[in-house]
């Protein structure tokens, strides 16, 4: 979502009046809230009624060892409203006298920790009319007991009238929710995952192996140890997140899969050893390796932004948060077979401060990150908070400051406080930015940017990608055509002449909620008039927003561009299929149906990468 904000290193006074002026012309709806910030925990009150009563079934989840279940929650009492509500809580024992300090209120609340999610009971026909109903919760393994409880009141002023007994997984410790990443290297995988298990208490490990076919094929599987790390409520920067949006994150375990032959099929399981040598394994899964860096094969990209979650139950959706995601997600999981990489260019899972939140955005893309690696980028509601060393002193993280994000998932950064690295997958290499931390010229990732991009072998990876999350190229959304600026403040400046030197062919962004395609640009000009087939030269680069990833979507303004071919105020994502060294297709795929709305194709040869364009000739002279 975006929230403009002003520049920690400081913007001319003229560009801060102009984001002031947009931000208060625009004004977020409801839309833009994370549901459950519209709860008021700090006013719940706890009077247990008689009449009232709730239950769960089943009392024993994942008997299976699946971890994901449906529970059927009954419900009822004398003086049904409009206004009830259920709330799943976990742990179960989310009663308190007081909170942990610092207490965010003057008078303690005495309830402490907002609920994984919630619908109305009226959801139930008949509730008002009978005063009882039946609904149904989608639960996912969280390493803790719950319980539902109903509640009176509404939002705004809950009163607690009644308390499910604890229902739980049968292993709440269990190891889920695998997380495939691209290691510093072709031939390394890593995988992440989130169990119970303290390092102290069970050993993480993974078990793998190359499926059987071929030369290396059926030998002995390998085991490789994996590093546990975790977070607390003191790791935290803000409210909520340190207050009333705290829940333990459990421990997040990452394991190396390394010398990989390329393009070959791996098995793996992640498990872990117990102290009297037994092991809790996880599932089994598949994941090809990534070619060889300038390989020539079929390489087939997954690009898009601002995701968000959404509940499969149809809880928390009220506001209509991210009403898009469960669409993208599906159309990924469904076409599986057909994408090699995703790249998901920040704004994850709008957890914004409820850390439970981060479980369930897993467990919603464990499809797809448990076969395919899936590389991040650092979006404003992953690290924006102020005062602490981001570019950006806004509050969208709600206080995570960037900790969840940099722990529960793995990306090749040499620091991973600083969002920013690259990745070599066969003939494609991307130079992933953070746009939460400085980029402008003389900074730490300016020169990481020059060196990603200047150390690339255009013959034999010839196509060249930029990424990071807020605009830093072009777009025509509503909020930056007000500015006059169509980017974020300062966001090109720095860049266009990199972009240009070295020739970039795409870069994309997200942060803003639609799809844009510009033409081939250099400083605001289009070098080509050409629409959808590019050929020999290019002698700009092709800019896309690609933020219609879930989250509810953005405006443009009313005027169109010169420089923008393509626009789309719908959820979809980006697919870049490489057939070789010298042809490229890029697509524009709704999420609601699969289909392709916007393509083009790139068709050049090793000499037009060489070719001199404006401010990217190297000096000749004449031979002697």
């Amino acid at each position: 979502m975006i929230a403009m904000g002003r520049s920690r290193r400081g913007v001319a006074s003229m560009v801060v009046a102009l984001l002031l002026a947009a931000a208060a012309s625009a004004s977020p709806s409801l839309e833009g809230f994370q549901p459950l910030s519209k709860i008021a925990i700090h006013k719940a009150t706890v009077d247990l009624h008689g009449s009232a009563y709730v239950t769960a079934t089943p009392a024993l989840l994942g008997e299976q060892g699946e971890d994901t279940e449906w529970v059927t929650v009954k419900y009822g009492w004398a003086n049904p409203s409009t206004d009830d509500w259920i709330a799943v809580f976990s742990p179960a024992d989310f009663i308190s006298g007081s909170c942990p300090n610092p207490a965010r209120y003057p008078d303690e609340p005495l309830l402490c920790t907002a609920p994984i999610k919630y619908k109305f009971a009226n959801y139930s026909a008949n509730y008002l009319y009978w005063g009882k109903g039946s609904i149904r919760f989608q639960l996912i393994n969280q390493r803790h007991v719950f319980s539902f409880a109903l509640f009176t009141g509404g939002l705004d002023n809950p009163k607690l009238v009644a308390v499910s007994e604890a229902i739980s997984f049968k292993n709440p410790k269990a190891p889920v929710y695998p997380r495939l990443a691209q290691g510093k290297s072709y031939d390394e995988m890593t995988v992440t995952w989130t169990s119970g298990y303290n390092i102290g208490e069970a050993y993480p490990f993974v078990e793998w192996g190359m499926v059987s076919s071929g030369a290396g094929a059926g030998a002995a599987p390998t085991r490789a140890a994996a590093g546990t790390l975790t977070f607390n409520r003191g790791s935290m920067c803000g409210e909520p997140a340190r207050t009333v949006g705290w829940r333990d994150p459990g421990f997040i375990h990452t394991a190396f899969i390394k010398d990989l032959w390329p393009n070959k099929e791996y098995y793996y399981k992640i498990g872990h050893e117990l102290s009297d040598g037994s092991i809790v394994w996880g599932k089994p899964y598949t994941f090809r390796a990534a070619p060889f860096p300038g390989q020539n094969s079929l390489q087939r990209i997954i690009v898009f932004g601002d995701m968000g979650k959404a509940e499969r139950d149809g809880s928390n959706e009220f506001a209509n948060y991210q009403p898009g995601s469960l669409n993208t997600t599906d159309r990924l999981v469904e076409d599986l077979d057909n994408y090699d990489i995703v790249f998901h260019i920040g704004d994850l899972p709008y957890a914004n401060g409820y850390i439970s939140q981060w479980d369930q955005f897993t467990a919603q893309v464990a499809p797809i990150t448990a076969k395919k690696p899936y590389m991040i980028a650092s979006g404003n509601h992953e690290r924006d908070w102020p005062n602490t060393g981001g570019f950006f002193d806004v509050k969208d993280s709600g206080g995570e400051c960037g900790v969840p994000a940099e722990t529960m998932y793995y990306y090749p950064a040499e620091n991973r406080a600083n969002f920013w690295y690259k990745v070599d997958y066969g003939m494609f290499r991307f130079c992933i930015a953070d746009s939460e931390h400085d980029w402008r010229e003389g900074t730490e990732q300016y020169k990481f940017i020059e060196h990603c991009l200047s150390t690339v072998d255009r013959k034999h990876q010839p196509w060249l990608i930029f990424a990071a999350h807020r605009v830093l190229g072009y777009s025509s959304n509503r909020w930056y055509a007000d500015q006059g600026t169509f980017e974020e403040p300062e966001g090109r400046e720095s860049l266009q002449r990199l972009w240009q030197k070295h020739r970039v062919d795409v870069a994309f962004f997200g942060h803003v909620h639609n799809y844009e395609r510009t033409c081939p640009l250099y400083q605001s000009q289009c070098v080509s008039g050409e629409k959808r087939r590019y050929s020999g030269t290019m002698n700009g680069t092709i800019f896309v927003v690609a933020g219609g990833g879930g989250s509810h979507l953005s405006d443009y303004a009313s005027e169109v561009p010169r420089w923008s071919i393509f626009r789309d105020r719908d959820f979809g994502f980006v697919k870049l299929t490489a057939f070789n060294h010298s042809s490229l297709l890029f697509e524009y795929k709704r999420s609601s149906d699969g289909e392709v709305y916007d393509s083009f194709t790139v068709e050049r040869d090793y000499r037009d990468v060489l070719s001199c364009v404006h401010d990217s000739c190297f000096p000749t002279t004449l031979a002697s």
